[in-house]
């Protein structure tokens, strides 16, 4: 069976899964990932490690820590954090990179830890950023650093793919950034959530690295969990490079292969979806305010004149050289408009260096820029800089969420590092030089390839129901989030017990729902459930209210990762969930928001198959690797 180059890079990393076919969207895998780097998040890291009753770590060679996000911080208990990361990095043989190195996506590509056809993983939603080259780059959670850290391997579903073919090439003047903000307000209907992008086509060619780069970190705020560009001659110079810079992890050998036969998918592989787009018709557009996903023309909203406070350039996505020669590009000869703050961190010390030598750092000095150590700082909201309340920021950042870089009483606008730079200069949003806003033509083809719910036999293990059945509980709601679960109230209390967990669960979203709803009972959701904070109260406190099992159209990749991680059955079925809207259609007009129409589901594990009135429904076979972590109760034990 042809296989695409997610499934194929999937499965050369799998220690267990399906046997006797290969591997393909949908299943479940233990997989055993090159590297995964922990950043400041590496203290929790240890604690969970610890709180397993690891004391070695399996492979030295996999974990890697930088330390980037609070830099600014000189306090004594956050050093006091930082000598103990060190410490433990000592002690055990594991690669470390002290604060002021850079940021940790970039160190992990500078320094020759994220490869072609690898599979490398960060305790951090950008590790995206390493499909640039190549690499299979996706976000675990700390509970799966730790047992990373103790075992050498984490479980993972494969997503499904959809093709993004590019065509033509960027003008003179657009970036990077603008492809992926573009996308982004394109298709915001959840078309990429969960899913792997694969970029293709003869545009791909005409990409830089660093443009690569940019794209590949932002399908994060595209809902995606991989974002994978082709190995050709711009990768393989790239790593040329990088290794005479002295990055020893790549060999000479190792770039005779990628540039004989790269990774790539097989003729006939199948995808979810295609998206076509002509790089020669995008244009500058600017992102926001406080939403990734709205988008406004270049033009129009200078048209607006939108004042600016503060201006940034930084952060994994668009601090590199590239970005900040451009942006000098932009302001030699200038001076900061009168009121506006200018923040700039380059990715790296190495990037940095490159900066000064160059002259690039001096056009900054001389506009009047406040300068960052390499770091994240005010793109997660720490240290120098944030926005405060009744302020607009123009930022290079990938986020823009309300209150991320500062007050919740402030607006953010994310853009490419030229407007960015012209609009520091401007004193409000602005255009570099003058553009016309223009359509963009694009298509988007549903290829009908999803998460595999083929027909297929399963093994049972001992301690692993072979069917469930309970009454159906159904939740009329799309993105119902975390705290709709389990409230803030209760997230940061210790002392909350199983039985006051079970009294509050979904009290948020519907506060009559734990009297009405039993043990046994099964939950229906809809689309992107568990979207929101990373809150594991939100598994655990459905197991305390004895809820054996959710199934939903799509799930929150976070959500699903804490429910396995806790030994918590998720089950993905869209046609399912479309039947039983179509059902209880009228019910749900009653606005009451959760229906339960008295009637039971049915659910055979070894069939893969839901039954409900009359009608089955196929889902992707939850084999040997999720069988094993809900028989032991989690990830932990």
């Amino acid at each position: 069976m042809p296989q695409t180059v997610i499934e194929k890079i999937a499965q050369s990393h799998m220690l267990s899964g399906p046997e006797g076919r290969p591997a393909r969207a949908g299943d479940f895998l233990a997989i055993q990932p090159r590297h995964v780097m922990t950043h400041d998040n590496t203290a929790a890291v240890m604690n969970k490690f610890r709180g397993i009753g690891a004391d070695a770590v399996h492979d030295p060679a996999q974990p890697v820590f930088t330390l980037d996000h609070n830099i600014q911080d000189r306090s004594e208990g956050n050093l006091a954090k930082y000598r103990a990361i060190e410490d433990f990095a000592t002690s055990q043989g594991i690669c470390f990179y002290p604060a002021g190195s850079g940021i940790g996506h970039q160190m992990m590509i500078e320094n020759g830890h994220v490869l072609p056809g690898s599979f490398v993983v960060a305790s951090d939603s950008h590790s995206n950023m390493y499909g640039a080259l190549g690499a299979l780059g996706t976000p675990v959670v700390r509970t799966d650093a730790a047992a990373i850290w103790a075992s050498g391997e984490f479980w993972w579903q494969i997503p499904r793919t959809v093709e993004v073919r590019l065509s033509g090439s960027l003008a003179e003047g657009v970036s990077g950034k603008d492809v992926i903000i573009t996308l982004c307000g394109l298709y915001n209907q959840g078309e990429v959530l969960n899913a792997a992008i694969e970029f293709s086509g003869a545009g791909v060619a005409s990409l830089s690295m660093d443009a690569r780069m940019t794209i590949a970190n932002m399908t994060t705020e595209w809902g995606a969990l991989v974002g994978w560009f082709p190995v050709d001659a711009i990768t393989v110079a790239y790593l040329r490079d990088r290794k005479a810079r002295g990055a020893t992890r790549v060999t000479s050998e190792a770039l005779e292969a990628w540039t004989a036969n790269p990774p790539r998918s097989d003729e006939g592989a199948a995808y979810a979806a295609r998206i076509e787009l002509d790089l020669s018709e995008v244009t500058p557009h600017v992102s926001g305010p406080d939403s990734v996903q709205v988008m406004t023309s270049l033009p129009e909203i200078a048209a607006k004149r939108v004042p600016v406070h503060k201006a940034y350039l930084l952060s994994c996505v668009n601090s590199r050289y590239e970005d900040l020669a451009a942006a000098a590009r932009v302001m030699e000869g200038g001076r900061l408009a009168e009121g506006v703050e200018f923040y700039v961190a380059a990715a790296s010390r190495e990037i940095e260096d490159r900066a000064r030598e160059s002259g690039v750092w001096g056009v900054f000095e001389s506009v009047g820029a406040r300068f960052l150590p390499p770091g994240c700082g005010p793109c997660i909201g720490l240290g120098a800089g944030l926005l405060e309340a009744g302020e607009v920021g123009i930022s290079a950042t990938n986020r823009n969420f309300k209150g991320r870089m500062g007050s919740r009483d402030a607006q953010c606008y994310l853009a490419s590092p030229v407007v960015v730079a012209a609009s520091a200069l401007a004193g409000r949003i602005e255009a570099p030089v003058s553009w016309e806003a223009r359509e963009i033509t694009h298509a988007f083809t549903d290829c009908g390839a999803g998460l595999s719910s083929a027909e297929e036999t399963v093994e049972i293990l001992p301690g692993f129901p072979e069917q469930l059945s309970g009454r159906l509980v159904f939740l009329p709601q799309d993105n119902l989030n975390t705290d709709g679960i389990y409230s803030k109230d209760y997230t940061y209390r210790e002392d909350v017990t199983r039985e006051e967990m079970a009294r509050v669960v979904m009290e948020n979203y519907d506060p009559r729902f734990a009297e009405r709803v039993g043990e046994g009972d099964i939950v229906v959701g809809q689309w992107n459930f568990g979207t929101g904070s990373s809150r594991e109260q939100a598994v655990t406190a459905m197991q305390a209210k004895g809820i054996p099992l959710v199934i939903a159209g799509s799930f929150s990749q976070t959500y699903l990762r804490n429910a396995f991680n806790n030994g918590f059955l998720c089950v993905a079925n869209p046609q399912l969930v479309r039947r039983v809207q179509e059902s209880l259609a009228q019910a749900a007009r009653s606005g009451d928001r959760t229906l339960i129409p008295g009637d039971a589901i049915e659910v055979d594990f070894r069939a893969s198959r839901i039954r409900w009135r009359g009608d089955s429904f196929a889902f992707p076979a939850l084999g040997v690797v999720p069988q094993s972590l809900v028989i032991a109760g989690g990830v932990e034990n």
